[in-house]
């Protein structure tokens, strides 16, 4: 069995949708969990600690769980240290980070105000960066002490990021980056005893509300875009069972799993000269006929955080 036992998570973003299911997962499996969320609706606006409190709350009285409230904005320099330094403060170590908080502000490009593209790309992105830089140091601080870290940072990213996605130009810049981040944390922290790893999930949250694809559960049959179905994978990359994982991105939804590929060397042409521009259109379309057709390039795909 999977456990987390004396292990302690924070998770980002953790008030409602896959956050709150991510943990629940994790204080189920016997983490103790930081509860980190803003209470703001879908598009950043408004604040309430309400619905942290109320996840806490529920890993407490029903789980038999730890768990405390942190209402830090994760997206400032300030913030993103306290949420670590309260884990430090309330459980003594650190061992998971899950950054999941996010936002939407959706706008065709030619419509994106400036401030559109800077709070979606702030929560996400931002935010993903200062909570991992926070714990990163942490853990630099425990191995070069003498001590030894088994510790992991989850990411989130999403198809709009991976594949694009009409209408998000923010969002997925910033989820795009989400996965670069990811591969780059990976290869500078494993030397601490980290491992960095991201999911892209497709889940009903309230970011996917009124969008094509939504699909209403029928009872009685798999609930394919349940948020919970996501949140297994996020406490096996948590355990000490993936400690050989990292730097992957694993796309999920429902009850399928896959590891994304991203981006690689494709079909290449190489003349051992300089090209001549009236020489390109028929090389590229020779490279574009031999990797075939771009993953997704039509309609719309859901956000998920």
């Amino acid at each position: 069995m999977t456990s987390l036992d004396g292990r302690v998570a924070i998770v980002t973003g953790a008030g409602r949708g896959l956050g709150r299911e991510h943990a629940l997962a994790l204080a189920a499996r016997g983490a103790s969990v930081i509860v980190n969320d803003l209470g703001v609706a879908g598009d950043g606006s408004g604040a309430s600690l309400a619905p942290a409190e109320e996840v806490a709350a529920h890993i407490r009285d029903h789980l038999g769980g730890r768990a405390v409230v942190n209402g830090d904005d994760i997206a400032e320099e300030a913030g993103a240290e306290g949420v670590i330094a309260q884990a430090l403060a309330e459980f003594g170590r650190l061992d998971i980070v899950v950054n999941n908080a996010g936002i939407t502000r959706d706008r065709v490009l030619v419509n994106m105000s400036y401030d559109e593209w800077d709070s979606v790309v702030r929560v996400h992105l931002r935010g993903t960066f200062g909570v991992s830089r926070a714990a990163a140091r942490h853990w630099r601080q425990v191995a070069k002490g003498g001590g030894t870290n088994d510790a992991r940072i989850i990411n989130t990213t999403s198809p709009s990021g991976l594949f694009g996605n009409g209408g998000q130009t923010n969002y997925g810049a910033a989820k795009g980056g989400i996965a670069t981040f990811t591969l780059a944390a990976a290869r500078e922290l494993v030397r601490y005893g980290v491992t960095v790893n991201a999911i892209s999930p497709v889940a009903r949250t309230r970011m996917t509300e009124g969008l094509p694809g939504q699909v209403t559960p029928v009872e009685g049959e798999f609930d394919r875009m349940h948020p919970g179905n996501v949140s297994p994978l996020v406490v096996w990359l948590a355990s000490a069972g993936s400690a050989h994982v990292n730097g992957r991105v694993f796309a999920i939804v429902g009850g399928r799993l896959s590891v994304a590929q991203g981006w690689q060397a494709g079909p290449a042409l190489d003349r051992e000269e300089r090209w001549d521009p009236d020489e390109l259109g028929a090389a590229v379309s020779e490279l574009l006929t031999a990797a075939g057709p771009l993953p997704n390039p039509n309609g719309r795909l859901p956000a998920t955080s």
